[in-house]
């Protein structure tokens, strides 16, 4: 049977960009190891489940899986699971990655591994793409370079931090997630145009924010050559 890692934030991921790829992927009969970077259960960013934010049928069956699903709440602790195992490694993206998953080492070596080992898929959403602006691969150089990707736009961000980029909970954010993978050499295009955005480069498949979530475990799923 065909698995994959989830690798989630403990500082607050997105409901929907965990979820979506989540019950997916389960239903296409992905077995799913659920770890975060402490082994505590992952934390939701209540924004993600508010109806007047994301709407009453998105907030409600978030809610239902973040707080019943065993996977989500007894997760492994990440360096204790072995990335090769798995056929894909999914990042849901959210802003608390970027202060403990984008930083991790653990979560940066799997990244590396899911796109370097051959017959393995990556897939990360967001600002979880924040990532590839801080892995390396074997050879030193940024896994990012030269790559096509997607993810959360600077267009975006605007419109949620304010000018010493403070969050609403009085975080500042320590990068924008654009500015980081031009930075780092990816080709980035959020095709802010669109309603959703998927990017494939080889086994590097990259999404745009909650939106874009179920095309991208449907994209993971044809490249993992698994029927839906």
């Amino acid at each position: 049977m065909p698995n994959a890692l989830f690798i989630v934030s403990e500082e607050g991921y997105w409901g929907e960009e965990c979820i979506e790829p989540l019950t997916t992927l389960s239903d296409a009969g992905i077995e799913i190891t659920v770890a975060t970077p402490s082994g505590g259960p992952p934390v939701i960013d209540e924004r993600s489940v508010d109806p007047d934010e994301v709407g009453e049928e998105t907030a409600t069956h978030v809610t239902e899986v973040h707080e019943t699903d065993e996977r989500m709440q007894n997760p492994a602790a990440l360096a204790d699971v072995t990335p090769d195992a798995y056929d894909a490694v999914v990042f849901p993206g959210g802003h608390g990655t970027v202060w403990d998953i984008n930083q991790d080492r653990h979560a940066r070596a799997a990244l590396r591994a899911a796109v370097e080992n051959e017959g393995t898929k990556a897939l990360v959403v967001c600002h979880a793409v924040g990532i590839l602006a801080f892995t390396r691969d074997s050879e030193g150089e940024f896994l990012v370079s030269g790559r096509d990707v997607t993810g959360f736009p600077n267009a975006w961000e605007d419109g949620i931090v304010d000018e010493q980029d403070l969050m609403a909970d009085g975080r500042k954010l320590p990068y924008w997630v654009e500015d980081e993978l031009n930075a780092a050499g990816g080709n980035w295009d959020a095709e802010l145009d669109a309603d959703t955005s998927v990017t494939v480069d080889g086994d590097l498949i990259t999404a745009r924010g909650p939106p874009s979530s179920h095309e991208a475990a449907l994209v993971l799923l044809d490249e993992m050559g698994v029927s839906r």
